[in-house]
């Protein structure tokens, strides 16, 4: 990494990887490399003053510091052993992805053969916080590596917290999603149980929303999705939430715990895919609960 301004890669710009670009892009005093897949996605950041990469090997040649927005934990690998084989050493790598702990950890240590660093910074909030760049970004990284890449992730985030050392990002991450899986599950049982019962889901919203039952998930995902009924796709889908779901479940068995509440929660939405619920939005799960009984 240069003395002066850093020159930044990043890649992967999909449904929440293209606006964190862009934001980067508009905010970084220096040059930014892009690369991803989609040639219409690319051409997004590129007009805004990315230089277009044809490859990931081309990023790695030129960034000091690379961002990474990917699908998971795979694609995570395959990419990183490309900026092994064609980065330089000193070479910063902060993966903004969802992966498992483990996946962080291996690919650490991969990178760090290569003399090059790695950080775990996965995001948190909606695409349009992407947008806007208040993402929330719990990052697994040494205190130096940390000190050295919050600024940056600062474009990007409002909220940058130093969970611990690699792998720690993925952790808060992984109980954060879980528990809002979890949480609109409950919602959207008791909002069918309400509405049979007489009390229209607006209302519902409305009085609990002045209770202790207030939450989050309630004021987005339930008030802004499940009482409108209004599930797009291009969203959020219930097979993404099987696979955070997973890295959770795995990781709790390794730490000895038996994950009951997020096992019954991927049973929910294993159904919901089953029952041609998957290309939805999540909270679509309440269609599938309205179907029984």
């Amino acid at each position: 990494m240069s003395d002066d301004t850093p020159t930044l890669g990043f890649i992967g710009l999909g449904v929440m990887g293209g606006p964190m670009s862009r934001n980067v892009v508009r905010k970084h005093a220096g040059k930014v490399h892009a690369f991803d897949m989609s040639e219409a996605a690319l051409q997004e950041t590129v007009d805004l003053g990315a230089i277009a990469a044809s490859s990931v090997a081309e990023v790695a040649q030129n960034a000091d510091v690379i961002f990474l927005s990917l699908p998971g934990g795979k694609q995570v690998a395959a990419v990183c052993a490309d900026i092994a084989a064609n980065g330089k050493p000193g070479t910063i790598v902060a993966d903004m992805s969802t992966t498992g702990v483990a996946d962080a950890r291996q690919v650490a240590a991969a990178l760090a053969e290569a003399g090059m660093l790695f950080a775990d910074a996965p995001v948190a909030r909606t695409r349009q916080a992407a947008q806007d760049g208040t993402l929330s970004i719990t990052v697994g990284a040494s205190d130096d590596l940390f000190a050295r890449i919050a600024p940056l992730l600062g474009y990007m985030g409002s909220d940058v917290t130093h969970c611990g050392d690699v792998g720690c990002g993925q952790v808060v991450k992984l109980i954060n999603n879980t528990l809002l899986f979890e949480n609109v599950a409950a919602i959207a049982e008791m909002m069918v149980v309400a509405e049979r019962a007489g009390v229209a889901p607006a209302k519902l919203v409305e009085a609990v929303g002045l209770g202790s039952g207030n939450s989050f998930a309630l004021q987005n995902h339930g008030l802004k999705a499940m009482v409108p009924r209004q599930f797009p796709e291009k969203a959020f889908p219930s097979p993404y939430v099987l696979k955070d779901l997973g890295y959770a479940i795995e990781l709790a068995g390794e730490m000895g715990v038996e994950p009951r509440m997020a096992n019954r929660a991927a049973q929910y939405y294993k159904q919901a895919v089953d029952e041609g619920l998957g290309d939805k939005y999540f909270p679509a799960i309440i269609e599938l609960i309205g179907k029984k009984g």
